[in-house]
């Protein structure tokens, strides 16, 4: 991180597990205790597939899964940690979490690049046209609103061009809705990479499953074999793991990204009160 010219960050489902934003067990059990009564939904995720009987009950779950994991502060403070150590560097993030936790701890708009959508965004499920829309204050009302896992008719969100109902916007298929602020995104990541291609990069993996490799690992991979001066970096609990090819410049490390960060942390500001005391 010192050293590095540019400090890519690739960042999957496991950093927001780290930061308390899990989907199964207690939490899951806190917030959709009846949902799992009713049909045997085991957590959050899998329940986002669930074929609900209504639209009502449809956005009762949907607008729970949104508020929890979007509107509300996660209980840890791991993406405040990670933004310590980068925010003076010039740094940009490459994400596939959807629950929009970057920008709300405080990163730069215009360093985060949200692949996979973004739960504080809906779309026309046809859809019909190429936009977006924000749902917070929809939202909102449909968790104070509803009951009985229902929320009322009059809060079921249309498309406002051909009346049909909305939806997430959220990569599941050929549906998916890449609007202009998606397309912005994507060419600021694509230009800060040609930018320092030839640069000393920290590819910073964090959290990145198995489910979508081809979104930031494999390409990480690749980068940093093309460029001799780049070092591959990922912190996983699962495990972290590199080809041979890139072995010599990678840094592994299989533990809880919360505690890995925290720990950088502290000891920079130790190293920070050793040279002040010198000085002094």
């Amino acid at each position: 991180m010192e050293d590095a010219d540019a400090i890519v960050i690739g960042a999957g489902a496991g950093l927001s597990a780290s930061a308390g934003l899990t989907y199964s067990g207690e939490r899951f059990e806190q917030y959709f205790g009846d949902f799992k009564a009713k049909y045997s939904i085991t957590d959050m995720y899998s329940g986002g597939f669930y074929p609900f009987e209504s639209l009502e009950e449809y956005w009762a779950w949907w607008s729970r899964h949104i508020y929890y994991n979007r509107y509300v502060e996660p209980p840890g403070s791991v993406y405040g940690d990670l933004l310590a150590l980068v925010k003076n560097k010039n740094y940009f993030v490459l994400t596939t979490n959807v629950d929009h936790q970057f920008q709300n701890a405080g990163f730069e708009k215009q360093r985060l690049f949200y692949t996979q959508g973004d739960y504080g965004l809906w779309q026309c499920m046809e859809p019909c046209h190429q936009k977006t829309y924000d749902n917070e204050e929809m939202v909102r009302r449909m968790v104070a609103e509803q009951s009985n896992m229902r929320v009322p008719a009059r809060l079921i969100p249309h498309c406002p061009i051909c009346g049909k109902p909305m939806t997430m916007n959220l990569r599941a298929d050929d549906t998916f809705v890449e609007d202009e602020g998606w397309h912005r995104a994507a060419g600021r990541y694509a230009q800060f990479l040609q930018r320092h291609h030839r640069h000393c990069v920290l590819f910073l993996e964090l959290g990145v499953g198995a489910n979508t490799p081809g979104i930031i690992k494999y390409p990480f991979w690749r980068m940093t074999a093309q460029n001799p001066k780049a070092v591959y970096a990922c912190i996983n609990y699962e495990g972290a793991y590199a080809p041979g090819e890139i072995e010599g410049r990678s840094i592994l490390i299989r533990e809880d990204i919360g505690k890995v960060l925290r720990r950088i942390k502290e000891e920079r500001a130790h190293e920070a009160e050793r040279k002040t005391a010198v000085v002094d």
